[in-house]
């Protein structure tokens, strides 16, 4: 069997579709890390979203307003650790490793309490929307144009926050407040405020990458159905050096590696499963080795601030 019958248009426009909700989690977090953030409980906070956005269809009938109620939870899951860290000056990863434990118990709880034990939950989801005329190119348009609507709008989302970061006078405070914090507040710049903005924006994108995967991908949820994509998409920002165009760049390497191993699957490649169900993770641990001592990442990065400690 070639390589060729496993790396086809199938395989691309599955890498795009299973790539989006790490992409839009990893363009959360780089927007909370460049203010000095580290949100490790960016896996409680997909986790969330995408347990929120099925509770928000399910009740509503409406996809979109399921979409809203996954990015206010997953806002809502990073205001824990911004009060924490940013307020009470708690050490980042400790609170970050405890949100993650936390959303896993919470929507476990929560979902039996509501839908019961063996109750299938069906809810309208994001169907596949073909852009007119786009969608009718030949090779390009089944691939980019033929997507559920998440998807487009995380990578709209790329060139957003690449101008927001980068080209804006809020962006250079954001920037600064994650460089020098000192010097940012000596500029007038208040660090608390724009680190809670930015922790609270980040948690509503992770948020609507948790909405992705349940009612963009898999259209339903499960106890643990992030399975470390947030894992995942923090090991893109250091692969895509803290800037939003690198970290989806990332987030499309991961996705072609869990698109690679399903693909495998379903071609019945003499594999052992565990091997391939585990490939994703393996090149994340291999990217994290061979990028992390290598990336420069924003000096004030997990340290608290404390405007009297000047």
């Amino acid at each position: 069997m070639s390589l060729l019958s496993v790396f086809d248009l199938s395989w691309v426009a599955a890498t795009i579709r299973l790539a989006t909700p790490i992409a839009l989690a990893a363009q959360g977090e780089t927007l909370s890390e460049r203010a000095g953030v580290l949100n490790i409980g960016l896996e409680g906070v997909m986790l969330n979203g995408a347990f929120a956005g099925v509770v928000g269809a399910y009740y509503t009938g409406s996809p979109w307003l399921g979409l809203l109620c996954g990015m206010l939870a997953g806002a809502l899951t990073s205001l824990i650790l911004a009060v924490a860290s940013i307020t009470f000056r708690a050490n980042q990863i400790v609170i970050g490793a405890a949100i993650n434990i936390l959303a896993m118990g919470l929507t476990g709880v929560l979902f039996r309490a509501m839908f019961g034990l063996d109750q299938q939950v069906t809810v309208n989801s994001f169907k596949a929307y073909p852009i007119p005329f786009l969608s009718d190119l030949p090779v390009l348009g089944p691939i980019l144009f033929q997507q559920n609507p998440l998807v487009y709008l995380g990578y709209i989302l790329v060139p957003v926050l690449t101008v927001v970061l980068f080209r804006t006078h809020w962006g250079l405070a954001v920037r600064a407040v994650g460089e020098e914090p000192q010097a940012a507040d000596t500029a007038g710049i208040s660090v608390t405020g724009t680190r809670y903005l930015t922790v609270l924006l980040g948690g509503a994108i992770g948020g609507l990458g948790g909405v992705s995967l349940s009612l963009g991908h898999l259209n339903l949820f499960a106890e643990g159905m992030v399975s470390g994509r947030g894992f995942m998409a923090l090991a893109a920002v250091i692969f895509g050096r803290w800037h939003p165009v690198g970290a989806v760049l990332a987030a499309l390497f991961f996705g072609g590696a869990d698109a690679l191993q399903l693909r495998m699957q379903s071609l019945g490649w003499q594999v052992p499963y565990e091997f391939m169900l585990m490939l994703p993770y393996v090149l994340t641990l291999l990217t994290l080795g061979i990028f992390a001592g290598r990336a420069s990442q924003p000096k004030a990065l997990g340290e608290n601030y404390a405007r009297e400690a000047r």
